[in-house]
């Protein structure tokens, strides 16, 4: 089956072989069109007046302008841009802020490319990715929740729905969570259908993401 639309994307890395490998991968994949590079943010600020992409795959450690300088100011220019971020291992310390300013998607530089490909789908079509193994990464450090805070477009989640989410974010499944809570299974289902249904989440992944935004997790 034809792919219907074209997925346009701008590169954004200091490496130019990574650059370069990128581009020639997804430029073979029917549907996606790489339209432009830059080194560093100042360059991509200066891009994207000329050129309009559906996605920015943006490294985090660049020279000039690194990627949260650069996050920050392209959504203030652009506040319904799509970013994914192109992260290594060891910058989880940059997720929260990353995420706070609307970052919608993080991946591995060293992802398989089916890997980009559907964090880019995802991510363009309104949701948000994470790489499993940065939410492995990510999950195994959440630490603490405060008692039902969350942002002003969602229903106040109760305390005992704040403790659920975090014991769902670590990655423990409803069983696990009953266990570790002392309650039945077929409470922590309901909570955990109140969660989604409140954050408007679909999946594990996007809890994790709403968590950080909204500061339900401390990492």
């Amino acid at each position: 089956m034809a792919q219907e639309r074209t997925y346009t994307i701008m590169v954004v890395d200091d490496h130019t072989l990574f650059r370069n490998g990128l581009r020639i991968l997804l430029d073979g994949i029917d549907g996606f069109s790489v339209i432009g590079e830059a080194s560093n943010g100042v360059e991509l600020l200066e891009l994207l007046p000329m050129l309009h992409p559906d996605v920015i795959l943006l490294d985090i450690e660049m020279p000039r302008m690194n990627g949260i300088q650069t996050a920050e100011e392209v959504l203030k220019r652009y506040p319904e841009m799509k970013i994914i971020t192109l992260s290594m291992y060891g910058d989880e310390d940059y997720y929260f802020k990353m995420v706070s300013l609307g970052v919608k998607g993080f991946i591995l530089k060293n992802s398989e490319i089916k890997e980009v490909v559907t964090a880019i789908e995802t991510v363009v079509e309104g949701g948000s990715y994470f790489s499993q193994e940065l939410l492995f990464t990510l999950v195994s450090n959440l630490k603490s929740t405060p008692t039902g805070v969350t942002d002003e477009n969602s229903e106040e989640l109760s305390q005992r729905e704040s403790e659920i989410l975090l014991h769902i974010c670590r990655g423990e499944s409803n069983s696990e969570i009953a266990d570790a809570l002392f309650i039945s299974k077929r409470t922590v289902d309901k909570h955990r259908s109140n969660i989604l249904a409140k954050t408007g989440c679909k999946n594990t992944a996007n809890l994790v993401v709403y968590a950080i935004k909204n500061n339900l997790v401390e990492i």
